[in-house]
């Protein structure tokens, strides 16, 4: 998607993406037209119990009344009550999808999965690029050797980084010109860009929505407060998904409809002890699934490391891409405690580990597999047919 003088063109980009978009949005609507279930758009409000007033998109209102009712409002960016931010109009995840042109100066508040992800396809459009970020490392919920090879990344593509670094005032306007004032350690600077795109968390969609009204509880940072099953604290509704407080991942929330759905139909289904596989979609990937070592040390749990480089996956040497590792965490008795992807396709081993962890199987049961070479499900095979350290 580039044009002729080898700059990449915006809009046949934003074009793509529309296109994606709205192909799954048809199928959706699909599904919902086979199933005949009803569609109503608009923004719903409990008046009564196990009633829902509708303020109608297209205009007016309808009164809606049911004997189970299942909240999943998502969640939005959130933006922090920093002087002259809102008044900025910075981007979100939503907007920065929509720009049509290569922003000259990118500036992200936020080194999570969302800024990292676009931090690095913008400067790959051609955009300079400038993450702010609160915590000493990106990505710092990690593992150091992780924090430490996206940073390396990044710094390799180009990506400037200020880390422990708080915003205290935001001047200007995105899509114009933005000044961000920065204190860093025992002193403040500033960074000026072209853009502003906001990457630091998700609020929960739950105000205004008459909770109150009918006695739903949520939770001090405004989730709808829900029990192992996913049930509210009023018979008859349940909660799912981002406004439930549950792992922000689209895979997540699918697996709570399941939970609610199996309970429904007589199963004994919770969310306690479920496993939350992840992966950020930078190139090369980072994948994960169970404990990293930095939570294992946290909670006294005692483990042996397996780590390789991706050098050693030779599926990577065929695609010229060998940065990064791989690494499991083995406990006293063999089995997997956790798993950690930080190279390509990295995403895609993750269900091989995860099937070996639900089935309590010990990590030589992978290692001893005959896996199809060269690829790069053979890298599981080199990481699980090597002996564990103790740590």
């Amino acid at each position: 998607m580039t044009q002729d003088n080898g700059k990449v063109d915006m809009s046949a980009v934003s074009t793509r993406r529309k296109q994606m978009v709205n192909g799954l949005r048809q199928v959706h609507i699909s599904n919902y037209e086979k199933s005949h279930a009803e569609i109503i758009m608009g923004f719903g409000r409990f008046v009564g119990e196990k009633t829902v007033q509708v303020t109608l998109k297209a205009g007016g209102t309808r009164a809606l009344k049911a004997n189970r009712i299942f909240l999943d409002t998502g969640s939005r960016a959130t933006i922090d009550l920093v002087p002259g931010l809102i008044e900025s109009r910075p981007l979100t995840h939503v907007e920065v999808l929509e720009l049509n042109v290569v922003p000259e100066h990118l500036l992200i508040l936020g080194g999570g999965p969302v800024g990292l992800e676009f931090a690095q396809a913008m400067r790959r459009f051609g955009a300079r690029v400038t993450i702010i970020e609160r915590s000493q490392a990106l990505a710092h919920w990690e593992d150091p050797d992780v924090s430490d090879g996206i940073a390396q990344l990044f710094h390799d593509e180009g990506i400037e980084i200020l880390s422990s670094s708080t915003i205290t005032c935001v001047e200007g306007i995105s899509g114009q010109s933005v000044t961000l004032h920065v204190q860093r350690g025992d002193g403040e600077t500033s960074v000026q860009g072209s853009h502003l795109l906001i990457a630091t968390g998700r609020t929960p969609n739950t105000e205004n929505m008459g909770l109150e009204v009918v006695g739903i509880k949520t939770t001090p940072s405004g989730h709808v407060q829900v029990n192992e099953r996913l049930e509210t604290s009023v018979p008859g509704v349940w909660a799912m998904g981002d406004c439930a407080g549950s792992p922000h991942f689209t895979h997540i929330s699918f697996d709570d409809f399941r939970i609610v759905r199996d309970n429904l139909a007589g199963g004994q289904r919770s969310t306690t002890g479920r496993q939350t596989p992840s992966c950020i979609f930078i190139d090369p990937e980072l994948a994960r699934v169970g404990l990293n070592e930095s939570e294992a040390k946290r909670k006294g749990i005692s483990y042996r490391l397996i780590k390789i480089p991706m050098l050693a996956v030779l599926r990577t040497r065929t695609l010229g891409e060998t940065r990064g590792f791989l690494k499991a965490l083995i406990s006293d008795d063999d089995r997997i405690l956790g798993f950690i992807g930080f190279g390509v396709g990295s995403g895609d081993l993750l269900p091989v580990v995860q099937l070996a962890m639900s089935a309590g199987l010990p990590y030589t049961a992978i290692g001893s597999l005959i896996i199809a070479h060269p690829t790069f499900s053979e890298g599981l095979q080199s990481l699980f047919s090597t002996g564990p350290l103790k740590k």
